[in-house]
């Protein structure tokens, strides 16, 4: 597999400025003020740092053993709508957004999309760009609901599941006044081509985007001094800060390790829908006669290794087993962009 030109999304990014209006901005902000603390997206997602190996680029020498510490970033993540439920009813009119609807439809030349997650990221100032990764994959009877994303991830990359391969896409907004950094990167022309940089400030600007099939990260952000908070570790939350109006802090076991101040404070909002081109291939989702089982998806998977070549133990828990996933990593990942865009200058604050 080619993955300088397997991995591209179907369409380039598209930009667009306001997404939200100011009342829904504040409404969505307020659900996260008023019903945290908010985990380490690490925390969510993952059971192993071989897990996180798995769903970002670029393997670990084989024997090397990865640690929590190599991946522990301060980004934290919440929801707003799952399963095309909305989670908190006074924010049901960003979830069930015509616009968004209208923007993907066109994004994929579909006939059909439904708004099916809508979750978000908050973080402080924070190192990024070092791991660009794919958001998960889901497929005809494989998706979050029953699967890791590191299983999800790993189909992609084997590039033996595309029949199944649901379409999916984003309009993913940002609200950030922070002088430093801060925006999104991405490589829309493949992992080996040029990057492509949205830049901060944003203020409601979106982009509408394939994740799943398009490298991507955050631009670092914030004082360089404040982005690895001493005392991090996978259990942290962030929370507001009770005695900063604005302000928000990350707490460690009750300790609180970090104050952020309003300034730096980066709030994202990622929207998700399911795209159908037409509707016979609606009627195949909704019908479930065409579905694959972990089952079938290990078969196909340990039949590509054995035509490779590769000599390995069958796993009886293959979805948990790190020496397994390490191999799958380490026979599929397609590597490192080749290209990475400068890390913003703090000096532009001054």
């Amino acid at each position: 597999m080619n993955s300088a030109s397997f991995f591209r999304p179907v369409s380039p990014p598209r930009i667009i400025e306001g997404a939200f209006t100011e009342d829904q901005h504040q409404r969505m902000l307020d659900v996260v003020r008023q019903n945290g603390p908010w985990s380490l997206i690490l925390a969510q997602h993952f059971k192993s740092p071989d897990e996180v190996v798995a769903t970002t680029s670029g393997a670990v020498p084989e024997g090397f053993t990865p640690t929590w510490d190599m991946f522990l970033s301060p980004v934290f993540r919440g929801y707003f709508a799952k399963a095309s439920t909305v989670l908190h009813p006074e924010i049901e009119d960003c979830f069930f957004n015509k616009t968004f609807l209208d923007l993907v439809r066109a994004y994929w030349k579909a006939d059909y999309a439904t708004p099916e997650n809508m979750l978000f990221n908050i973080q402080g100032p924070c190192q990024g760009g070092a791991n660009p990764h794919l958001d998960a994959t889901r497929y005809r009877g494989i998706s979050m609901h029953n699967s890791p994303v590191w299983l999800m991830n790993t189909m992609t990359k084997t590039g033996l599941f595309e029949h199944w391969r649901a379409k999916k896409a984003q309009v993913i907004t940002w609200y950030y006044k922070g002088k430093v950094g801060g925006g999104f990167t991405c490589w829309p022309d493949g992992p080996q081509a040029e990057p492509h940089q949205i830049k901060a400030p944003m203020w409601g600007r979106a982009v509408v985007v394939e994740n799943e099939m398009m490298f991507h990260t955050a631009e670092s952000n914030g004082p360089a001094a404040m982005r690895h908070p001493q005392g991090l570790a996978i259990n942290s939350l962030m929370a507001p800060d009770p005695a900063v109006a604005g302000g928000w802090q990350i707490t460690t076991d009750g300790v609180a390790i970090q104050q952020i101040p309003e300034e730096e404070f980066r709030f994202l909002i990622h929207w998700g829908a399911d795209i159908y081109t037409d509707y016979a291939e609606l009627k195949v989702a909704l019908d479930h006669t065409d579905d694959l089982t972990h089952e079938q998806v290990f078969d196909m998977i340990i039949a590509d290794l054995r035509k490779r070549g590769e000599t390995f133990e069958v796993p009886s828990d293959p979805l948990t087993d790190q020496k397994f996933i390490g191999l799958l990593t380490r026979i599929y990942d397609p590597g490192q962009p080749a290209i990475f865009p400068p890390e913003p200058e703090e000096a532009i604050a001054a």
